[in-house]
C-alpha cells in the first residue's frame, strides 16, 4: 500500500515537471532544467518498477547513462547558443539563421 503512495507521489512530480516544461518558454536553461527533472522522476519510478518486480537493476544503469547523455547534448546546444547570440533568451533565437 505505501508504494502505491509513493508511485502517486512520483506521478504528481512528473505532472508538476511537465507543466513546468510547458510554461518556460523564455530560457532555454529553465526548459533544459525541467527536463532533467523530469527524467530524475522516470529514473526514479524505473528504480522502484525494477525493484519492486524483483529484476536486475542493469537497464537503470543504461537508462541513467543515455539521459547523461542527453543532458550534455543540451548543454553544448547551450553553450553554442549563449556564444553566438548572447544570451539563452529564446526571443532573440531565430530558426531560419544558420
Amino acid at each position: 500500500m505505501m508504494n502505491l503512495y509513493i508511485i502517486y507521489i512520483f506521478l504528481i512530480m512528473f505532472m508538476f515537471g511537465c507543466i513546468t516544461y510547458i510554461s518556460s518558454r523564455k530560457h532555454l536553461l529553465c526548459t533544459l532544467l525541467s527536463l532533467e527533472f523530469m527524467v530524475l522522476i522516470l529514473f526514479s519510478i524505473l528504480l522502484m518498477y525494477l525493484l519492486f518486480m524483483k529484476f536486475e537493476g542493469y537497464f537503470s544503469m543504461f537508462f541513467l547513462s543515455f539521459c547523461v547523455c542527453e543532458g550534455v547534448l543540451g548543454l553544448s546546444i547551450l553553450v553554442s547558443m549563449i556564444r553566438t547570440h548572447g544570451n539563452d533568451y529564446f526571443q532573440s533565437f531565430s530558426v531560419l539563421q544558420c
